[in-house]
């Protein structure tokens, strides 16, 4: 086991999705050993977590986010004891691992549901079912491009159950002690096998209550607590990460402690994603306008000294434009999804790369705002080397292709004569020019550049944990801001424009290119970023 107080608020998380990584016994689908078979070259890119989409049995409806049973690994991935190896290995890296933990609902074919339809003791009450599908009529429809209703009627049941995603996945009701103490059995039965942690899904929505948006409930918290206080006791050395698309003074109960004093320490989540900043780096960007995100940070709560945010780029969802207004959402759409097959419910099924239209200038400068703004970075797999997406597949399957390894048959990912979707194969992010083999050998890359990025940002702490200062500048298009602690300060300038800006900095170095600056006046080049760390 892995011991380091505090460790997830300096680490470089890495998602990867099994299905999509490695195929070691060529069916078609990635699996536990493909990835085993690639810890080298993710130890070597320098991260410190893996966070692993869902193993469990599923039909996948939901891409594993509709559990069948919560015991047991998908066959198409292996079984519990490939679980065991990977974490071994992972840890033999160091690197540890965390899973998601679907606490809010599981699929329609879970044992548990199938009980309870039938009104099968001791899984009666194991979900929620109401004789109306008027109740809780003030919490939103999320997934508003399949679904009308949170509500769905059971022939066999003969009433309605809740569900707040998909309608194959019915809400658990947390109402019901029986079903809070399977998750805590759950957890355990995974932290038993050396898991250094969950990311926890959808945690605003374990309970309803009327009269409510059933989001961000005294309930929901009231179990939160438990829960850490358990894994505290007995797993002190695993994180909780929380999901939840929220506004950041929403999301600050979440880390739990005294909202009004942040030296008391967080009792629910260690990390937390921060959703908000992620448009708002796409919107400064396409604006040449440093204010979305300047604003955004200046509105987000400090936080318990021992918890930490989480930020992304990307991920295995779509590129969420939730918590943007009306205008701004109808904006982003036309600026980086003109074609409605780019377009899932409020957000873009896109990945860094085909967003940014390819331009490595753009996509090192978003990263390296991912590696010196607050909080702690990840990577979604593949965007280490600017892979690209498919349109034409379904739901947001187009950014979970297959990573793309090298230049032969199915790009090194399987042997098999037909995978679980297609490589990527166009012109421009084909595996035949995009892929790990082409890049890995070669000083330039964009592979070798983020290793560059990752690396340093592990060998300055004042990235990871010092105090953001924006710095005020005429232009605009300068997003600049020092990390300060009390024995270093570092200063991060980044141009948002296509032109040159010109700055005035003290005597530095330049981190990232390995030179000194004397007092004075440089120019960024277009999209151009520079890391200083100050004498």
């Amino acid at each position: 086991m892995l011991t380091q107080p505090q460790w997830y608020q300096t680490a470089v998380f890495y998602e990867l999705n099994v299905r999509a990584f490695k195929d070691n016994n060529d069916d078609g689908q990635g699996d536990l050993q493909g990835v085993i078979s690639q810890i080298d070259y993710l130890a070597d890119l320098g991260i410190d977590c893996l966070w692993l989409l869902p193993i469990t049995p599923s039909p996948l409806v939901d891409d594993g986010y509709d559990v069948a049973d919560y015991f047991g690994v998908h066959p198409d991935y292996g079984n519990l004891d490939d679980f065991r190896a990977l974490i071994a290995a992972a840890h033999a890296h160091g690197i540890r691992v965390v899973a998601d933990l679907i606490m809010n609902h599981t699929s329609d074919q879970h044992p548990w549901f199938q009980a309870s339809r039938r009104r099968q003791e001791p899984y009666t009450d194991y979900y929620v079912w109401s004789d109306t599908d008027q109740a809780y009529s003030d919490a939103r429809i999320i997934f508003l491009d399949t679904e009308d209703s949170n509500w769905v009627w059971d022939d066999e049941r003969e009433q309605y159950y809740w569900h707040r995603f998909y309608s194959q996945q019915p809400d658990l009701n947390f109402d019901n002690p029986a079903v809070q103490e399977e998750m805590f059995n759950i957890a355990r039965f995974w932290m038993d096998m050396g898991l250094d942690g969950f990311r926890a899904d959808a945690v605003p929505y374990l309970f309803e209550r009327e009269g409510t948006n059933c989001e961000n409930l005294p309930e929901t918290h009231a179990f939160l607590k438990r829960l850490r206080a358990m894994m505290e006791d007995e797993y002190p050395h695993a994180i909780l990460l929380c999901e939840a698309n929220q506004w950041p003074q929403d999301v600050r109960p979440y880390f739990g402690g005294d909202p009004n004093d942040n030296s008391v320490p967080g009792d629910e989540f260690h990390i937390g994603f921060h959703f908000p900043v992620m448009p708002r780096l796409y919107m400064a960007l396409k604006r040449g306008d440093r204010s979305p995100v300047v604003d955004i940070l200046k509105r987000t709560p400090g936080i318990p000294a021992n918890c930490q945010w989480c930020t992304f780029l990307r991920n295995h969802d779509e590129l969420t434009l939730e918590m943007v207004t009306e205008a701004e959402r109808q904006w982003m759409w036309e600026q980086y999804a003109p074609e409605p097959r780019m377009r899932l419910n409020l957000g873009i099924r896109r990945r860094l790369a085909p967003l940014l239209g390819n331009d490595r200038r753009r996509i090192e400068l978003l990263n390296s705002l991912l590696f010196t703004l607050p909080g702690s970075p990840i990577i979604y797999y593949g965007d280490e080397i600017g892979m690209g997406d498919n349109i034409w597949l379904p739901d947001r399957n187009g950014v979970r292709t297959p990573m793309q390894w090298d230049d032969s048959a199915n790009a090194g990912f399987s042997n098999a004569a037909e995978l679980y979707a297609p490589v990527i194969d166009d012109a421009v992010y084909g595996y035949q020019r995009v892929n790990v083999a082409s890049q890995i050998f070669n000083p330039t890359s964009l592979l070798n550049r983020m290793r560059t990025l990752i690396t340093t940002y592990k060998e300055q702490p004042a990235l990871a944990l010092g105090d953001i200062q924006f710095l005020d500048h005429p232009d605009r298009a300068l997003l600049a801001f020092k990390r300060i602690t009390r024995h270093e300060t570092i200063i991060c300038l980044h141009n948002l424009s296509d032109r040159g800006v010109s700055v005035e900095i003290p005597g530095t170095y330049d981190l990232l290119a390995h030179v000194r600056w004397s007092e004075g006046r440089i120019t960024l080049l277009p999209y151009g970023y520079r890391w200083l760390k100050v004498d």
